[in-house]
């Protein structure tokens, strides 16, 4: 089966049966769900909702059918069209909408695509909201309009050029301070809307930008999750062209990468280390990320005098304990940069901006401020666990194994070592345990997750 229903929204492969797989039926049935809730959520007569996409073979397809199916509601709808993730969120509030859906499968291949959906603030929506889309759905309980009370489409196809436009005025962003530092800089847009948006920012900064992959054709030349794996073609432009970096943005551009001068992965936990290393200098206070996310960020937070703070796997997990905290950067792991003088919302347009503030100031190569930064390594694999066994209660007893540790049980069990950490997390929808690790070092990382799959094992009564 591959359609997904999650409380962030529903996703799956194009084709095949109603049910199984993201079909026009599922697609009108979510949409209408959403906006059922919507009328319910906001209690308001009129209601507006921003609709964007990427650039993926799907997408035009899936638009219409889920902007038809708001229109039939009597919403009114805001099409963007080809657009990125954070640009929808930006334009939600800008727009006074009630709403907004933006219609990418983010970094899954091209036979994916997904409704992902939005609050009035452009931000995901909560875990209670996204339950209550899913029982409309389950019960299919829709009440479509007559004729004369019909929503109506307004086309806008400029908000990439607005959202440009608000990255520039951001108050730690100078582009003449950029401009001056005459970079030249690679850009792999692998064919979505991140090869509109991205060069046109650099350019505004005054950037030398060498195009690859950057039509928005819907082709990914590549697996478009932005991994080291994935990246040979811009690793090696990067050096054959004497480029000062690389970026790297997933097909809604809301994960952001960078590749060294020397043509070497900057490595995706360290874009949020350095776009907070930047903002911390010129502000004091807090980051948070999530609990799988590089404790890189942590020392760097302290560094400057700053709290971190790590929240449960997931942006909205993320966004509320930022709001909670007062933090002034925050983000995931992967490339996810969130600074709230923006919106609550991951967005490669804002990271890019400030890597190149910090690089303009800093001088130097991004190879060097690599090396700079403190050193981790992290190791990420599963065990697979016999169906029936009682995934809570062996996470449960690992936890009380290491009790004189520093521990977080909000998400699974994180256990903080002195020099090392172990994530464990369950999934949702099978019997597997997620591994994840981070040391000084890749053979201390690994060795630390095959010891804790040893121990989970040996808990579970599985005997290699």
């Amino acid at each position: 089966m591959t359609l997904i229903k999650s409380i962030s929204g529903i996703r799956g492969t194009i084709g095949g049966k109603p049910g199984d797989n993201l079909t026009p039926i599922d697609a009108v049935k979510f949409a209408a769900s959403y906006g059922v809730w919507l009328k319910e959520y906001s209690k308001k007569e009129k209601l507006k909702v921003v609709i964007g996409r990427d650039a993926r073979l799907s997408g035009e397809m899936i638009q219409n059918l889920v902007v038809s199916t708001l229109v039939g509601l009597g919403i009114d709808v805001v099409d963007l069209d080809l657009s990125t993730t954070p640009t929808v969120e930006i334009a939600v509030p800008m727009e006074k909408a009630d709403g907004g859906i933006i219609l990418t499968a983010s970094h899954n291949p091209k036979q994916w695509n997904a409704l992902k959906l939005l609050n009035e603030r452009g931000e995901f929506l909560d875990a209670a909201q996204g339950a209550k889309i899913l029982e409309i759905a389950e019960k299919e309980d829709f009440e479509f309009c007559d004729v004369d009370d019909l929503g109506q489409i307004n086309k806008n196809d400029s908000y990439i050029d607005i959202h440009i436009d608000e990255v520039l005025n951001l108050s730690l962003v100078d582009a003449e301070v950029v401009k001056k530092a005459k970079f030249k800089v690679v850009v792999d847009g692998v064919n979505s809307t991140g090869g509109i948006a991205i060069p046109k920012l650099l350019k505004e900064f005054g950037v030398e930008v060498v195009e690859l992959y950057c039509k928005p054709t819907g082709h990914f030349p590549h697996n478009p999750e932005p991994l080291k794996e994935h990246l040979k073609d811009i690793c090696d432009l990067v050096v054959k062209e004497n480029a000062d970096f690389g970026i790297v943005v997933d097909p809604d551009v809301d994960r952001l990468a960078f590749i060294s001068n020397d043509g070497e992965m900057f490595g995706e936990e360290y874009t949020l280390v350095a776009c907070a290393d930047y903002v911390l200098g010129k502000t004091k206070g807090n980051t948070v990320s999530n609990l799988s996310s590089s404790r890189a960020l942590r020392d760097i937070t302290q560094k400057h005098g700053g709290t971190y703070e790590a929240a449960a796997v997931g942006e909205v997990n993320v966004v509320t304990k930022m709001k909670s905290n007062n933090a002034i950067i925050g983000g995931e792991g992967n490339g996810g940069i969130i600074y709230p003088e923006s919106h609550y919302g991951r967005d490669s347009l804002v990271g890019t901006a400030l890597f190149l503030m910090l690089m303009a100031e800093k001088g130097g190569t991004v190879a060097e401020l690599r090396a700079s930064y403190p050193s981790y390594f992290m190791s990420k694999k599963k065990i697979e666990l016999t169906p029936g066994l009682d995934v809570d209660g062996i996470l449960k007893s690992m936890a009380e194994k290491y009790a004189d540790e520093e521990l977080s049980t909000i998400d699974g069990v994180k256990i903080d070592f002195a020099e090392n950490w172990v994530h464990l997390r369950k999934s949702n929808t099978e019997p597997i345990i997620r591994i994840y690790t981070e040391a000084k070092s890749q053979t201390e990382a690994n060795d630390l997750a095959d010891r804790i799959i040893g121990e989970i094992k040996s808990i579970a009564g599985l005997w290699l």
